[in-house]
């Protein structure tokens, strides 16, 4: 197919990415593929921010502060870590 490339990882990489595919019943292709459309570039992490803020200010009659929003961050960043079983 025109639309597909390839890319280079080491052997060892390649040998974890065809087990952990192995794993959950699926290819490395899949698994790459589910990886990159799982997490989002930074442009879209900002534009959620963005749409967040306005959501919030449209329902609280404000955006919040600064300090809330650096509250929250670090209230979900821990709790984030404490779900993370390599934090642990």
């Amino acid at each position: 197919m025109a639309d597909e490339t390839s890319i280079k990882v080491s052997a060892a990489t390649r040998d974890r990415l065809s087990a952990l595919a192995a794993e959950h019943g699926t290819t490395i292709r899949q698994l790459v593929e589910e990886l990159a459309e799982g997490r989002p570039t930074r442009a879209e992490y900002t534009e959620r921010a963005e749409q967040a803020r306005a959501e919030l200010a449209s329902a609280l009659g404000a955006a919040p502060s600064e300090q809330a929003e650096a509250k929250a961050r670090g209230l979900l960043e821990r709790l984030g870590a404490r779900q993370d079983p390599a934090a642990a």
